[in-house]
């Protein structure tokens, strides 16, 4: 006979409140870095040495003829010290706030210096020299005991050498001769080494060095010169320089590959390295222009995916509970994605490009209703309001789009007439740069960063395109086709070059196709539910996409890496469209809701797919 213990059932948790399941949490308040305000430099100026962490260090010399003056900063304000012996700027530095080590640099007219001078907290002191004079100079190292001063010029020098806190010694050069990037590193067998300028460029290329060579490493996003770093060969950090416009971009290194963060308050160049690590961080100083005396500390704030979940519940999807306050029963169940309204674009139009997230988004070209000429218009979002930016060189319509923010991306193709013509925008100007190996539009676009995407597809000329062009920061190569031609598909556009996803489409009519991309070739997968094509995707995993909108068409679908699933449809329906963001917080933005003869919108949806949701249950 059953007893009371077996059919009883499971007990119903009393909570005076509602918990917060820890996973939810990590998404409402994700760990991050952000630069904040600091204090202001007593006198300011460019291409200072510095070193220290970010409530210690100590800057000297500096620009743009070459000065002598040094300041410690003790994490609010800066407090003029003993000069450098010799003035100069383009230095580098290594060490503490009360023992370091300064050298290497340029006074006007006298040209680069070989100087070398240690500070102990209350003085410099001239000791021995570095064996080649130059400036714009790489650095490395925590203590004033065990350094790098790593290229420069002019001419541009590959030379790199180590201080053992009495002497300087030549050791393994670098791939390339390299002045203006910059150099990070706790000690002189452990640096890094990125971006900078040679012949005859800008370059994105970074290296680290293991005690006696150098060997390549993953590329940054955006290829500039007069940059700064901080850090260590895990845990490091560059940001701003020229592009050649100046730059707001901060790029964090984890030892694997380079990523982008938080961009800096003011786009400027010429600050000083060194300031800091790569979790509490400095900048400060540089040009905007004209010379500045800002200072801006970068920190982290949120939860930690590390941290123990202490004060958050560990309930997951289909805990039910009594809330004895509300006197109400509730379950956790999983989040429905819906749409809200965002803000209206200062110009309809559709068959643009976009990329970036859904705070920080980016639309740009299009066309208008009947117009003779594409638009080169482009728009910056930031999660409220649009705002007119730099035109693109080239104005088109239904080109393809992707990047990593709306400070860094990259557009490529379209039409009229068909166009190979590629553009990188560096957060404030587009530059032309290598063309697709074939012009076409309708195309579709996916990639993590500046310097490696992908664009498939095309039309509408039969056969329907099914080519695939792999960028790799310089140039395009043909790789394998699509399995279906066709064009007006949509892409995952945030998606890395070696794991994209695109769908939709049309041949003649529209399809259902999806098909995968692993680096090499195209696998199809399970396809769509509802045929369409001009419709907007985004997202930022192979498996985990939005597909929205289309002709006529409000339908939203998305992609959990295995099956389609119909969810919550756009308000307006419309075709065209910018996209932006991921699978659980993403946007569409203007798009023409009608065929034929276009009616174009500049309204912005905004999507949002929580992972949770806590729901009240009826009793009566």
């Amino acid at each position: 006979m059953a007893n009371y213990q077996d059919i009883k059932g499971f007990n119903i948790q009393s909570k005076s409140s509602d918990p917060v399941p820890y996973a939810q949490e990590l998404i409402n308040n994700p760990y991050a870095g952000v630069w904040s305000s600091g204090g202001s430099l007593n006198t300011a100026r460019i291409q200072m040495g510095g070193t220290g962490i970010s409530t210690a260090s100590i800057v000297a010399g500096g620009g743009p003829t070459g000065l002598a003056v040094a300041e410690t900063y003790n994490g609010s304000s800066w407090t003029e010290v003993n000069d450098l012996n010799q003035q100069r700027y383009g230095l580098g530095a290594a060490g503490t706030s009360t023992a370091a080590v300064a050298f290497a640099g340029q006074f006007d007219p006298a040209g680069s210096k070989d100087e070398t001078e240690v500070w102990n907290g209350t003085s410099w002191t001239e000791v021995n020299d570095l064996n080649t004079a130059r400036y714009g100079v790489g650095q490395a190292g925590h203590v004033n005991t065990s350094a790098l001063c790593i290229a420069g010029g002019p001419p541009n020098v590959a030379i790199t050498e180590s201080w053992n806190g009495t002497n300087w010694t030549e050791t393994g050069d670098i791939p390339a001769g390299t002045q203006q990037g910059t150099g990070f590193g706790a000690t002189n067998t452990a640096a890094i080494f990125a971006a900078g300028e040679t012949d005859p460029g800008r370059v994105s290329t970074a290296y680290q060095f293991g005690g006696t060579s150098w060997t390549e490493i993953a590329e940054l996003n955006q290829a500039k010169n007069t940059l700064s770093g901080a850090g260590t060969t895990t845990d490091g950090l560059v940001y701003g320089g020229e592009t050649p416009s100046l730059t707001a971009n901060t790029e964090s290194w984890n030892g694997t590959s380079w990523t982008e963060v938080n961009n800096l308050g003011t786009a400027r160049a010429k600050m000083s390295s060194g300031m800091g690590r790569g979790s509490a961080a400095l900048a400060v100083g540089g040009i905007t222009p004209p010379a500045t005396a800002v200072t801006e500390e970068w920190a982290f704030s949120g939860l930690p995916p590390s941290t123990p979940a202490v004060g958050y519940s560990d309930s997951i999807v289909g805990d039910m509970y009594y809330n004895s306050t509300t006197g109400q029963y509730k379950a956790i169940k999983a989040g429905v994605g819906s749409w809200a309204s965002g803000g209206n674009a200062n110009t309809a139009r559709y068959g643009l490009a976009g990329f970036g997230s859904q705070s920080a988004a980016l639309a740009t070209g299009g066309s208008y209703p009947g117009a003779s000429a594409s638009a080169a218009l482009t728009e910056k979002y930031n999660g409220t309001a649009w705002t007119e930016v730099g035109d693109l060189g080239t104005g088109r319509y239904v080109l393809a789009g992707f990047g990593s923010s709306n400070e860094l991306g990259l557009v490529a193709g379209g039409r009229s007439p068909a166009k190979a013509n590629v553009e990188t925008w560096d957060g404030s100007s587009w530059t032309e740069t290598t063309d697709l190996n074939t012009g076409r539009g309708y195309t579709s676009g996916f990639g993590a960063s500046q310097t490696a995407g992908v664009v498939a597809g095309g039309g509408p000329d039969t056969p329907f395109r099914a080519l695939t062009e792999v960028w790799n920061g310089a140039s395009w190569t043909e790789v394998n086709d699509l399995n279906n031609g066709r064009w007006g598909l949509a892409a995952a556009g945030g998606c890395p070059s070696t794991a994209g996803i695109v769908y939709g489409g049309d041949q003649t009519n529209p399809t259902t196709y999806t098909e995968t991309w692993n680096g090499t070739s195209w696998t199809e997968t399970t396809d769509m539910n509802t045929g369409t094509d001009r419709f907007t995707g985004f997202g930022t995993s192979s498996s985990d996409a939005i597909g929205a909108g289309g002709f006529s068409d409000a339908l939203v679908e998305k992609w959990d890496g295995t099956s389609w699933t119909e969810v919550a449809d756009l308000s307006t329906g419309r075709a065209g469209g910018s996209p932006a963001g991921s699978a659980s917080s993403g946007l569409v933005g203007l798009g023409t809701t009608s065929a034929g003869n276009p009616t174009v919108t500049a309204a912005t949806e905004e999507w949002d797919n929580p992972a949770f949701e806590i729901k009240s249950v009826t009793t009566s």
